[in-house]
């Protein structure tokens, strides 16, 4: 960037009027503001193509983890201070382990993936207890017997969910461009991983 004073100066007797003297002056560059750490985050995270959910959460999860610091920055800490993290949410916070786990990712992605450190292993984390249960899943007689008292939307969209194998929200974003009645098929553009697949679409 250049700069230019402008000064006056007295003019000679023999010149008998005033002229102007230009200074030229080389000024650096102004420095780039340094990049917001949680800009930082949604960025690495949309170009990893993570879903905006996954993006919200692991936000959430970073500045809680800061404010649990004292607002410390990242920077100044380390293993010790996210294992202290997740050690309170499983004791204290008596959260469930997906939870938990939740919070893991979203730490270590902030430390691999964005600052590039490497988080050696959390000797000491105290782990949420993760509670035995056996999965639901209704039989076909009892889909025969719920679906057919539906009406309207409420009944095409478990159709889907039951005949195309669909997740909810991968049912709430279908249009109609997505249904390929030619060959029986939907589009399921962007679903999870932000990948795009092809499944069938129920006759009936």
């Amino acid at each position: 960037m250049i700069d230019v004073d402008r000064h006056s100066a007295s003019a000679r007797p023999s010149e008998g009027r005033r002229r102007s003297r230009l200074a030229v002056h080389e000024t650096s560059p102004a420095e780039p503001e340094k990049t917001r750490l949680f800009d930082r985050v949604r960025t690495a995270l949309r170009s990893r193509h993570y879903s905006r959910r996954t993006e919200e959460a692991y936000v959430a999860w970073i500045r809680r983890y800061i404010l649990f610091h004292g607002k410390r920055h990242p920077m100044e800490m380390g293993a010790p201070e996210i294992t202290r993290f997740l050690s309170f949410l499983a004791v204290d916070g008596k959260v469930a382990a997906s939870t938990q786990n939740q919070a893991l990712s979203a730490l270590l992605f902030l430390y691999r993936e964005v600052l590039e450190l490497d988080v050696p292993w959390l000797d000491g984390l105290v782990r949420a207890e993760r509670p035995e249960r056996l999965p639901v899943v209704l039989t076909r007689e009892e889909v025969r017997a719920v679906i057919p008292r539906l009406e309207g939307v409420p009944r095409l969209m478990p159709h889907l969910l039951y005949g195309a194998g669909l997740r909810v929200l991968e049912c709430c974003r279908r249009r109609v461009q997505d249904v390929d009645f030619a060959t029986n098929q939907i589009v399921v553009r962007g679903g999870k991983g932000d990948k795009d697949r092809v499944t069938m679409l129920p006759w009936r």
